[in-house]
């Protein structure tokens, strides 16, 4: 089969012919139909992010596609059936605390880096192996338009954010980072959720304005200055009431005085999730004030990536139409052009811009 692959950190992605996978006991293999070229793409391919990927690779994070086979321990699984296949790779021999690989992307500590080793290759092929715990049947109107239903590698992770911090229906969100590509989504999603409102803080102006445009009063759009007392009032004061839950999606390149001011907008016995990239590139870490997390009693936590569920309940927030794909301005690339497809995700990074590897087996 044909498959993009990463040679070595800071050379254009090679397309060459590889072995085809198979599935072994727990895996399935997958024809690849569609994968997201997440905007910072470039960054992790040229060595910037410092990712934990072992060259060569063929990198890509998750998609949808059709089963070709499945292993022995399937019972529901069948070729042919339209399927999510979730990046999220996790040990199966400790569940307390399992060691976790995102599949031809990242992976966390020694363990992390062993699965990383056995399901090396990700999405940016025609076909890949795996976890059979980690494909999710997707409904039949899916077929028409997979391009789109790959933006999930997108919505599933503020979706994951959201359910870790307990978000409800009703509650007030403030989205850190809400004008970049995740935050947007964080934006869509929690709306999708029922939520009552949403604080949408930023410095561009024109993705402020097509937030307010698509949503309307339930999002509350706030321009940053860079005045941290400003920004923080403004913040609150866009909220009209308390703050229930920061979820925090800030790039590497953000200072962490911004991630501060955003989470410390929540209310007494709110909660903060930290899902974003701050400090990954040094700088300063985050210094919230320990008096004020003990009496207002706030729970903060990080958050990488979601649990299996997570999947199931983003497929269903899609499907009913709570979450609407249809205004996402999506462009796809053939797998032969995956350096140009990579080059514009990068120049195109925000809010509901996708861009799609299509890389369907002949």
């Amino acid at each position: 089969m044909r498959a993009a692959v990463l040679t070595e950190f800071g050379a254009p992605l090679a397309v060459r012919e590889v072995p085809a996978p198979r599935a072994g006991g727990g895996e399935v293999v997958v024809d690849v139909l569609a994968t997201c070229v997440l905007p910072y793409a470039a960054e992790v391919f040229s060595g910037e992010r410092s990712y934990p990927l072992v060259p060569p690779v063929v990198p890509g994070l998750g998609g949808v596609g059709r089963v070709v086979a499945v292993g022995p321990d399937a019972t529901r699984l069948r070729a042919g059936d339209l399927v999510w296949c979730d990046p999220t790779v996790r040990s199966r021999d400790d569940a307390l605390t399992p060691d976790i690989a995102l599949q031809g992307w990242s992976s966390r500590g020694e363990g992390g880096a062993r699965l990383a080793e056995h399901l090396h290759d990700g999405s940016f092929a025609e076909s890949m192996r795996v976890p059979t715990e980690n494909v999710f049947p997707l409904p039949g109107e899916a077929a028409a338009d997979p391009a789109r239903w790959a933006a999930l590698a997108v919505h599933l992770i503020p979706y994951s954010g959201l359910l870790a911090g307990g978000f409800a229906a009703g509650e007030t969100l403030l989205v850190s980072g809400a004008t970049g590509n995740l935050g947007s989504s964080a934006v869509a999603v929690a709306l999708a959720m029922g939520a009552g409102r949403v604080v949408a803080p930023g410095r561009n102006r024109a993705a402020l304005d097509l937030l307010a445009d698509r949503f309307g009063s339930r999002v509350r759009p706030v321009r940053l200055t860079g005045d941290t007392a400003a920004d923080g009032a403004a913040m609150s004061a866009a909220a009209g009431g308390p703050v229930d839950m920061v979820l925090d999606l800030l790039p590497p390149s953000a200072p962490s005085s911004v991630a501060r001011t955003a989470a410390m907008t929540v209310r007494e016995y709110g909660r903060v999730v930290l899902m974003g990239g701050v400090g990954m590139l040094g700088g300063d870490d985050l210094a919230l004030p320990y008096p004020w997390i003990m009496r207002n009693s706030v729970t903060v936590r990080g958050q990488w990536m979601g649990p299996r569920g997570a999947n199931v309940g983003v497929v269903r927030l899609v499907a009913s139409g709570a979450l609407d794909l249809a205004p996402e301005h999506v462009r796809t690339f053939g797998l032969d052009a995956v350096n140009e497809a990579i080059a514009y995700a990068a120049a195109h990074p925000g809010p509901f811009e996708r861009t799609v590897l299509a890389p369907p087996a002949g």
